[in-house]
């Protein structure tokens, strides 16, 4: 029964290999996301409706999905925080609401999803997860994070004057602090998986900024182009990993 049960999960696993791979992901969504409303010129708004369109895609077919399939499921993850970063742009640039409030309202839109989930399944377990109506909950909820992260990592830089360096190892050390409690304390599980998301995530976004921004202001002056296409070759590099890994499990629990 317990194997049928994890065959039929639609999410990944939580291990090293999957948070080195929620951080290359958030570095992609942060630079790739610059990309088209920056270096493009197609503004936020222009911005949102594409990665939105795209997040919506990869959803349908992440959700039609069986099982776990690793490239469908970090697609979802790499449209999440491409989006994330137009949503956060957007609230602070186009709506001027600036990251300490857009940071709130996003804080308020996860805590909410999460209330909500709880109340209506008793747990808020990541892994696995089977039923369509959770895998929705889940996908929100990331989608929430992932912007969060975002508006986070600038309002680091942009509020509180930290170089984009400073903010990722800022970030870094929070996210450390995590993994220290996870490993020697017996604090809430999940409670400590979904602070550690969420700061993976303004870790991604600070790094991202780190590589492409002008030396200037800080950065290594790699160009979104460039940055997205390293993080791009990384994160297929690693699905392919994990694709293989997921492979040899199921052959496994086929010859037992």
């Amino acid at each position: 029964m317990k194997t049928e049960i994890y065959s039929a999960n639609k999410v990944a696993e939580i291990t090293l290999l999957f948070w080195l791979m929620k951080i290359v992901a958030t570095t992609l969504g942060e630079t790739l996301g610059d990309y088209l409303s920056m270096t493009l010129n197609l503004g936020y708004l222009t911005g949102i409706l594409i990665t939105a369109g795209f997040f919506l895609t990869v959803l349908t077919v992440q959700l039609i999905a069986k099982s776990y399939q690793p490239i469908f499921y970090w697609l979802v993850i790499i449209s999440t925080t491409t989006l994330g970063t137009e949503i956060s742009d957007f609230m602070d640039r186009s709506l001027q609401l600036g990251y300490t409030w857009g940071s709130l309202i996003l804080f308020g839109a996860l805590l909410l999803t999460l209330v909500i989930w709880y109340i209506k399944f008793r747990t808020l377990a990541v892994y696995p997860i089977i039923d369509r109506k959770k895998e929705m909950f889940y996908w929100t909820a990331i989608l929430f994070s992932n912007s969060l992260g975002t508006a986070f990592g600038d309002f680091l830089s942009d509020n509180l004057g930290f170089s984009y360096l400073q903010g990722a190892l800022i970030t870094a050390s929070i996210i450390l602090i995590v993994y220290l409690l996870h490993q020697f304390t017996n604090l809430n599980q999940i409670f400590l998986f979904w602070i550690a998301f969420v700061f993976t995530r303004p870790f991604g976004a600070t790094f991202g900024d780190f590589l492409t921004k002008p030396v200037s202001k800080g950065g290594l002056d790699l160009g979104t182009n460039n940055a997205s296409l390293v993080s791009l070759l990384l994160i297929s590099v690693m699905i392919i990993i994990s694709s293989r890994k997921q492979k040899s499990i199921g052959q496994s629990k086929n010859l037992k």
